[in-house]
C-alpha cells in the first residue's frame, strides 16, 4: 500500500505543469502506473485506490497451509488480488492504453529481468503483468505467463531505473517507496518469526540493489537528470491498509519537495 504514494506523485507533477511520456513500473507501483497509463487522471484514481480492502488483497492460504506447512505455494491465495486487477484497472491490452506502460517482472526461472508493455513483451493482458510484477515469493505464487514463472519485479528492479534507461526523455522522476536498510519497524514483531525473517532479508537486499542503481544513473552524465522522489512511508507495513491517504499525501509532500530542490540548483 505504501506504493499509493505514486498518486500523490502524479498530482504534484501535474500542479507543476509535467506530464508523464512514459511509465516504467515495478511491484504495486505498477498497478498505479496502469492506472495512470490507463488514462485516468487523479482525481479518479484516488476513490479507486482508497477502496482498496485488506479483504480484496489478503486472503491467508489456510488450507494448504494447515495441509502442507511449508510445502504450501505461498502464504496468500492469488484469486482475490487477481480479481482486484482486473476490476481495478481500466485498460487491460497495452497497445490500448493512452501512455506506453512498461511493466518489470522476474523470471524465476531464468533469472533474468522481463520488462512487458512498451518495448517488451505484450503476450499477456495488462493485469496478469501486473499480477506477475507484485508476485513476491512467500506471499504470491508467481504467474505463469508463455510457459515461464514470473514475479516480484523488485527482485532485481526495486527501483526500476535500469528498464528506463533506454527511453529518451527530458527528465526521469523515480519514485522509492521501497525498504530502507535501518532496524524493522514495530509491526514487524508481530508478524511469525519466518515471515518477519523472509521481509527483514528481503528489505536488505533491496535497499542496497536500489542505492546502487541510484548512483550509477546519477554517476553517469550521459543519463538524463533524475529526480528522486523519497516519501516518508516508513515504519508502515506493506498491508497498511488504513493509511491509504496518508501515503498518497506523502508522496504529493515528497515530489514537491524534489521539484523545489531541482528548481533551486
Amino acid at each position: 500500500m505504501k506504493a499509493m504514494a505514486h498518486v500523490g506523485v502524479l498530482r504534484a507533477l501535474v500542479e507543476a505543469g509535467m506530464r508523464p511520456a512514459e511509465i516504467v513500473a515495478t511491484s504495486a507501483g505498477a498497478m498505479v502506473g496502469a492506472l495512470i497509463a490507463g488514462g485516468l487522471p487523479y482525481a479518479a484514481i484516488v476513490p479507486l485506490v482508497c477502496a482498496v480492502k485488506r479483504k480484496d488483497v489478503m486472503a491467508l492460504n489456510r488450507a494448504a497451509l494447515l495441509l502442507q506447512g511449508v510445502g504450501a505455494r505461498s502464504l496468500l491465495m492469488p484469486e482475490p488480488l487477481r480479481a482486484l486487477l482486473h476490476r481495478l484497472l481500466p485498460v487491460h491490452e497495452f497497445a490500448r492504453l493512452a501512455l506506453p506502460l512498461r511493466v518489470v517482472a522476474t523470471d524465476l526461472d531464468s533469472g533474468e529481468s522481463v520488462v512487458f508493455g512498451a518495448a517488451g513483451r505484450t503476450d499477456c493482458t495488462v493485469p496478469e503483468a501486473v499480477y506477475a510484477s507484485m508476485a513476491l515469493p512467500l506471499y504470491y505464487p508467481p504467474a505463469v505467463i508463455g510457459g515461464r514463472r514470473m514475479a516480484e519485479g523488485g527482485l532485481l528492479h526495486v527501483l526500476p531505473l535500469e528498464p528506463a534507461a533506454g527511453i529518451d526523455a527530458d527528465v526521469v522522476v523515480a519514485v522509492d517507496v521501497g525498504p530502507v536498510p535501518l532496524a524493522p519497524p514495530p509491526w514487524m514483531k508481530l508478524a511469525p518469526p519466518l515471515v518477519a525473517a523472509h521481509d527483514r532479508a528481503m528489505a536488505i537486499v533491496m535497499a542496497d540493489q536500489k542505492a546502487r542503481m541510484v548512483a550509477a544513473w546519477t554517476g553517469d552524465p550521459a543519463r538524463a537528470p533524475l529526480v528522486l522522489v523519497e516519501p516518508a512511508v516508513d515504519p508502515y507495513g506493506t498491508f497498511a491498509f488504513d493509511h491509504t491517504v496518508d501515503f498518497i499525501e506523502a508522496g504529493y509532500r515528497a515530489a514537491h519537495a524534489a521539484l523545489a530542490r531541482v528548481r533551486a540548483t
